[in-house]
């Protein structure tokens, strides 16, 4: 209570305004400060008057709290550290227990489902890191069911050209972990893998993946570790499929443009058709 018994003091001094312009700053700075003192109590206050507990002694809070206007948040309250969640234990007392379906559905190895979602999918996102935790995450595309399962279970994902960048490939060479998400169109459920990763230029990984276009240069092999269907709420929240969610084109500059305007690198205009055309060969 010692630190309510200083706030309280605090807030029974008078706001004192005075002529002078320094006086006048500080005197905001003043208000300011004692305002962010009341606000930060009486979250706390709120916090503790509306928490529960659960049979299993596991504590909750109510549905309520979700409003986060009723915690006065503001930026002030979103950037304040003592708000800031920083331990696994604050974290779980903040949400349920999941469900015993939820933790029991990520399996080690890839079954009849995981392979036919896999079979179906013409795009996947590509979550890698290097060794310092800088994280990064890849569109793969191409016809459904280019990523390859080999007679192990592991994933064969082939190269296709790019930018050169190899954002992906040097990390997976640095820690040798990745995170995949499967997308099939029309689909709300995505299957997410993780596991681990090496970069093979083995004749029969290479031959697995070779299409009528190209053989890949080198091929992603994913010993898979996890795999789980991910449920479809996101999908449906974003109505990603739903054609009135469709944006027209335009709406953005080209591709080209914005990267000429952020990077101050300027290459000759270039139409959206006329890019397509220049990507053909690569597709």
């Amino acid at each position: 209570m010692q630190g309510a018994n200083a706030l309280a003091k605090l807030v029974k001094q008078p706001n004192r305004a005075h002529n002078g312009s320094g006086d006048f700053a500080r005197f905001n700075r003043s208000v300011h400060k004692k305002n962010i003192l009341l606000q930060v109590y009486e979250n706390k206050r709120f916090l503790n008057e509306q928490r529960t507990t659960l049979s299993d002694g596991l504590p909750c809070y109510p549905e309520k709290l979700r409003d986060m206007s009723k915690l006065g948040r503001s930026n002030t309250y979103a950037s304040h550290p003592a708000m800031n969640i920083t331990s696994l234990s604050t974290l779980r007392k903040m949400y349920s227990a999941p469900q015993e379906r939820a933790v029991k559905k990520q399996i080690d190895s890839l079954d009849i489902h995981c392979r036919r979602f896999i079979e179906l999918s013409p795009f996947l996102l590509l979550a890698t890191s290097d060794a310092k935790h800088n994280m990064d995450a890849s569109p793969r595309g191409g016809e459904p069911g280019f990523v390859k399962v080999d007679e192990s279970g592991a994933l064969l994902i082939p190269d296709s050209p790019g930018n050169n960048r190899l954002d992906s490939f040097e990390n997976i060479v640095n820690t040798g972990k990745v995170g995949l998400l499967f997308l099939i169109p029309g689909f709300d459920e995505t299957l997410r893998v993780n596991g681990s990763a090496e970069l093979s230029t083995l004749a029969a990984h290479i031959a697995t993946c070779t299409t009528e276009r190209r053989a890949p240069k080198l091929v992603v092999r994913v010993s898979v570790e996890a795999a789980y269907l991910h449920c479809a709420k996101a999908f449906m929240r974003s109505k990603l499929w739903e054609p009135a969610s469709l944006v027209a084109r335009a709406v953005l500059p080209t591709a080209g443009k914005m990267i000429s305007d952020q990077t101050g690198v300027n290459v000759a205009p270039e139409t959206q058709e006329a890019m397509a055309k220049r990507y053909a060969p690569d597709l």
